[in-house]
């Protein structure tokens, strides 16, 4: 688990805790899903608000994120708004979801960027501040995700170039089809467009 520091924000949101899961065990991702689901649900009582803590992180389909730089400005993006009161989803971890998406639709965000019943992979956050360390958060998500935590570095190997590019609609964009042929450019290319893109989502909405 890697942990991001933001210390020009409030310090209860100044830290983003990330981790990065493959090889999810059968079945294992819908039950999550229904889990997070059911939690959203739940009255707002002692029980509630516990199974609403246990699942409190950002699940994120990996394969839609092209680098750090993108992840991080997701998560940059999603506490201005938490504390600037300005949320159009209920938490700084669904608005990860919805900056990330290209379109305001917020269950579009949902259903492609968060966790799916199919899914075998899955890059994992959770903004907090201080009093929430990398191993205790760590603990948390050791009991709710079957699967093997690996080295964020390996987020590049998972990368799904061309749904990204379906998604954002980049394929009959100039710039994209004028690196056609070196691949490093082109993804480059695409990282940079989408990592603008969450960059202004907040001001083009």
């Amino acid at each position: 688990m890697q942990s991001i520091h933001f210390p020009s924000y409030p310090p209860s949101f100044s830290i983003a805790h990330v981790a990065l899961y493959t090889s999810l065990a059968p079945g294992s991702a819908a039950s999550l899903r229904q889990r997070i689901i059911t939690a959203s649900t739940l009255p707002q009582d002692e029980a509630g608000n516990a199974e609403r803590e246990a699942v409190n992180f950002a699940f994120i389909n990996p394969h839609l994120i092209t680098s750090r730089l993108h992840l991080q400005t997701a998560i940059s993006q999603a506490i201005i708004a938490e504390t600037g009161g300005s949320l159009r989803t209920k938490t700084v971890h669904s608005e990860i979801l919805w900056v990330l998406n290209p379109t305001n639709n917020i269950s579009e965000a949902i259903r492609r960027y968060g966790v799916s019943d199919i899914s075998t992979a899955l890059l994992v956050v959770r903004v907090c501040g201080p009093d929430l360390s990398a191993s205790q958060a760590q603990e948390q998500l050791d009991k709710i995700v079957q699967g093997t935590l690996v080295p964020f570095a390996l987020l590049d190997s998972l990368t799904d170039w061309d749904t990204i590019k379906k998604y954002h609609k980049l394929n009959n964009e100039p710039a994209i089809l004028a690196a056609k042929g070196d691949i490093e450019c082109e993804r480059r290319v695409v990282d940079n467009i989408v990592t603008s893109t969450v960059a202004m989502k907040s001001v083009a909405s």
